[in-house]
């Protein structure tokens, strides 16, 4: 069975939810597809200055994982997610671009920085937000899962104001 899990890199939650989904994935004989969810683009004009930082190294993770989406390369979007995870919510850090640079590396992508920097990628992060909106409706958060054949994902918490990313 295929899932399909909405997530921003910069949400605690996320990160707990999407570590539980792997736990599960071999016991269900789940295959997983990691997509861009966005809370820069949830929040927008709300999003306090003191985060704009975080969610701005996490839209530029979201862009690789969208690259890698286009690519088929789930398992290295997964990898790379497992990686900002480990470098911020596992030890407190503040998501950083630094940080998105190192858990690339350390997931084996070799030409990220070129995506990383390209906001063409933006529109793939846009339209992956609204298909996560579009699976769970409006008013959610962070993350949603889609499981085939299901009529609606379970959406994360409703539209939350953004209180400490990672």
């Amino acid at each position: 069975m295929d899932a399909t899990y909405f997530f921003d890199p910069a949400c605690p939650f996320t990160w707990r939810t999407s570590r539980w989904l792997r736990l599960v994935a071999p016991e269900r004989d789940l295959a997983i597809h990691w997509r861009s969810f966005s809370l820069l683009i949830l929040n927008g004009d709300s999003t306090p200055e003191q985060f704009r930082p975080v969610l701005a190294a996490s839209s530029k993770a979201l862009r690789l994982v969208e690259a890698l989406r286009a690519d088929h390369r789930d398992d290295t979007a997964g990898a790379f997610y497992t990686e900002i995870g480990n470098r911020t919510h596992q030890t407190g850090a503040r998501l950083t671009d630094e940080i998105v640079l190192e858990a690339a590396a350390a997931a084996g992508i070799l030409d990220a920085k070129s995506v990383l920097d390209d906001p063409a990628w933006d529109e793939a992060v846009a339209s992956s937000h609204e298909a996560a909106l579009a699976a769970a409706g409006p008013g959610i958060g962070s993350p949603v899962l889609q499981v085939e054949d299901a009529p609606r994902g379970p959406p994360g918490p409703g539209r939350p104001s953004v209180k400490r990313p990672a």
